[in-house]
C-alpha cells in the first residue's frame, strides 16, 4: 500500500536510504497519488495477549497539556516504549526526564528548541521514516503529525487526538493569533496545500480515534470524516488542596504565545487595577510586559508545588483563549477555585456557570472586565468546585484508556478469519459507550 506507482517505487531504490522518505513524500504531494480509503473500512487485527506497545507523541519540545497527556498515557502503560520526532529534555517534567524517549533523525536538527515550529514541513518526512513493525499496539498522541506513523497491517493503531493541524484547518485564525505576517505568512500559505494533502492521507492510518473533547471530535468529523470516542485529558487532583485563605489576585497559567490571548487579561487587569500574577514563559513575554501596569506580576516558569500554592490562594483563574480542552481550568477547580473563561472551545464542556466558573462572551477586554465585575458579586463553594474536578481525575483517565484499548482488541462477536479478527472501527465508540452504561447501572 505504497504512496507511489510501481515505476516511482523502483526509482526510490536508486536513491540513498536517507533520502527515500523525502522522495516518497515529495512525489506523493506532486502527483497526488493518494489512494481512497473508506473511513468505515474493516481492519484485520491480530493482537496477542501480551502485546508490545509504543506510545508516539508528536514532539517533546515543550511541556504543555498535550505532553502531560502523553505522560499519563505512559503511566497507564509503563511497559510501553516512548517515541517522538524530537525532544528538548530540559523542558520536560521530572517523570519524562526519567524515561527513555527515542527520537527520529530530527533530534539532530540545529536549534530545535527555538525552531521546532518552523520545521513544520519536515515532520512528515520524519513520520514516514519511523519503523514500528515490531509493535502490536501503536498509541499516538497527536496535535499534528503522529497519526501518520505506519505500522504492521495486523497491528492496532489508536490515535489520541488533541486537534487536527490548526494551521491547516483554521488558517486565518491561526495566522492572526500567532501574529504571522509579511513574507512568513506568504511562505506558510504556499506550503499549506501539500501539507493538507499529507494530513488527509495520514488521517486514514489510525484504526480508532480518541478525541480530547467534543469540540475536537467535531473537528475530526469535519476534517476527515472519522468518528471518535471522547476521553478528556487527565487532572492530577491529588496535587491540589483547598486553602482556608484566599488572596486578592487573579492568576494566569499558560505558555505566553499569541493565540492564548493573555493580552486580554493583562489589559483588563491594568485598566481596573486588579492584581494579576502570570505564570509561564513564551515568545509573547516582551509584548505583554510592555502593556502591563504595576499591578501585574510575571513569575516565569514555576515548580508544580509553587503552582499548586498559587492556584489555591487566587481569586480565580482567568482563561482568555479558546482551547481544545483546557486542563488548567480543572486544575484550578481541583483547588476549589473558580475560573473566568472565554466562552468557546473545550471550556464549554467543563465550565458550569455558577458552579465552577463564569464565562465572558466575546474575546474583548470590555467583555472580560464585565465578567470580572459579575464574578466578584457571586458566592462560590470550594468543596463543590473540587468535586466537579474529580470527575476528570487521572485515575478515571487511565481506566477509560485501558478499557478503550481492551475493547478495541477484544470486542466480542467479531468475524474471525484464521487467527485474525475483523473489526469495524466505526462501531467501537458505540460498543464502548454501551459497555460503560452497563457498568454504571446499580
Amino acid at each position: 500500500m505504497g504512496l507511489l506507482s510501481v515505476e516511482a517505487a523502483l526509482q526510490v531504490r536508486l536513491l540513498p536510504a536517507q533520502f527515500k522518505e523525502v522522495y516518497v513524500f515529495g512525489q506523493a504531494v506532486i502527483h497526488q497519488k493518494f489512494r481512497p480509503c473508506s473511513t468505515a473500512r474493516e481492519v484485520m487485527l491480530r493482537v496477542p495477549s501480551n502485546p508490545t506497545t509504543v506510545i508516539f507523541h508528536d514532539n517533546f519540545a515543550q511541556m504543555g497539556g498535550a505532553e502531560r497527556v502523553a505522560e499519563a498515557l505512559h503511566q497507564a502503560f509503563p511497559g510501553a516504549d516512548l517515541m517522538t520526532t524530537l525532544s528538548v529534555t530540559e523542558r520536560l517534567s521530572t517523570y519524562l526526564k526519567g524515561r527513555t524517549i527515542t527520537a527520529t533523525w530530527m533530534q539532530h536538527l540545529p536549534a530545535k528548541a527555538r525552531l521546532f515550529r518552523w520545521y513544520f514541513l519536515i515532520y512528515p518526512f520524519a513520520i514516514e521514516s519511523v519503523n514500528l513493525n515490531k509493535y502490536d499496539v501503536v498509541l499516538t498522541s497527536c496535535f499534528g503529525y503522529a497519526k501518520g506513523v505506519k505500522r504492521r497491517k495486523d497491528a492496532l493503531h489508536i490515535c489520541y487526538c488533541h486537534t487536527p493541524m490548526r494551521w491547516i484547518w483554521r488558517t486565518s485564525d491561526y495566522l492572526e493569533r500567532e501574529g504571522i505576517n509579511g513574507w512568513k505568512r506568504r511562505l506558510l500559505m504556499l506550503t499549506l496545500k501539500p501539507l493538507k494533502a499529507w494530513e488527509i492521507r495520514a488521517a486514514k492510518r489510525p484504526d480508532f480515534y480518541i478525541a480530547n473533547s467534543q469540540e475536537v471530535a467535531r473537528r475530526l468529523r469535519d476534517a476527515f470524516g472519522v468518528d471518535s470516542t471522547v476521553i478528556n485529558p487527565p487532572i492530577e487532583t491529588q496535587r491540589f488542596s483547598i486553602s482556608p485563605e484566599v488572596d486578592d489576585y487573579y492568576l494566569i497559567l499558560s505558555r505566553l504565545i499569541p493565540y492564548k490571548r493573555i493580552d486580554l487579561a493583562v489589559e483588563a487587569c491594568r485598566r481596573t487595577c486588579r492584581q494579576l500574577k502570570v505564570v509561564g514563559v513564551g515568545r509573547d513575554i516582551k509584548r505583554l510586559r510592555a502593556m502591563a501596569g504595576p499591578t501585574i506580576e510575571f513569575l516565569g516558569r514555576q515548580s508544580d508545588e509553587a503552582v499548586a500554592q498559587l492556584i489555591s490562594r487566587c481569586q480565580a483563574l482567568i482563561f482568555p483563549g479558546e482551547e481544545d480542552f483546557g486542563m488548567a481550568l480543572l486544575e484550578t477547580n481541583a483547588a476549589g477555585r473558580p475560573v473566568v473563561a472565554f466562552k468557546g472551545g473545550g471550556a464549554l464542556e467543563t465550565i458550569m456557570p455558577g458552579l465552577n466558573g463564569l464565562f465572558f462572551q466575546e474575546a474583548t477586554v470590555e467583555s472580560l472586565m464585565a465578567s470580572l465585575d459579575s464574578f466578584e458579586g457571586m458566592q462560590w463553594q470550594p468543596a463543590n468546585i473540587r468535586a466537579h474536578s474529580e470527575k476528570f481525575d487521572i485515575e478515571v483517565f487511565r481506566q477509560r484508556i485501558r478499557e478503550f484499548i481492551q475493547s478495541a482488541s477484544e470486542i466480542q462477536g467479531r468475524t474471525t478469519i484464521g487467527h485474525c479478527a475483523v473489526l469495524n472501527p466505526m462501531s467501537l465508540p458505540t460498543l464502548i459507550e454501551a459497555k460503560q452504561a452497563k457498568l454504571a447501572k446499580p
